[in-house]
């Protein structure tokens, strides 16, 4: 598949929908649910997951089918917070074993985690860009989307005014 990534229904539902092509009334919608912390994870990336756990269950953006992508954002920042704390301890710049004056190895580690945590962030709407293009309702009104059956069993989108 080429171009773009396909939005969420609901994302487009959300955000509108200005291309008018039809929206996915059969998209899953999984549950809200708290994963459970993988044991694998460090003590920084458990420190990590129950942060941002924390943040995404109080908007509802976390379920049980997110848990392998938020422990791989996680297990990129315990690495990235490793690669740094050798960087400011050595600098960026260490001797060869021959004496030559080379990038520290922990500068590209500090930068490959950062690039996966960038990627994995977009998809959480962690990023300010990421959550420009996300309009949640406020937490005391009735979801904006729900999908419904007509009388002929076809669903259908209806919005809500929320009032």
């Amino acid at each position: 598949m080429r171009g773009r990534r396909p939005k969420p229904t609901r994302i487009k539902a959300l955000t509108g929908n200005p291309g008018k092509r039809p929206l996915n009334p059969h998209e899953p919608r999984p549950e809200p649910a708290l994963p459970e912390c993988p044991p694998q994870l460090s003590p920084v990336a458990r420190q990590e997951w129950l942060r941002l756990t924390g943040e995404l269950s109080k908007l509802n953006l976390v379920t049980h089918l997110d848990r392998g992508a938020l422990a791989t954002y996680c297990a990129a920042y315990a690495l990235w917070a490793e690669a740094m704390e050798q960087i400011q301890k050595y600098g960026t710049m260490v001797k060869s074993p021959t004496g030559y004056p080379i990038q520290s190895p922990y500068l590209s580690i500090a930068n490959r985690q950062a690039e996966m945590m960038m990627r994995i962030a977009s998809e959480f709407g962690f990023t300010p860009a990421s959550r420009s293009r996300i309009s949640a309702p406020p937490p005391d009104q009735l979801p904006l989307l729900e999908l419904a059956s007509d009388e002929y069993g076809e669903e259908k989108v209806e919005e809500e005014d929320g009032g």
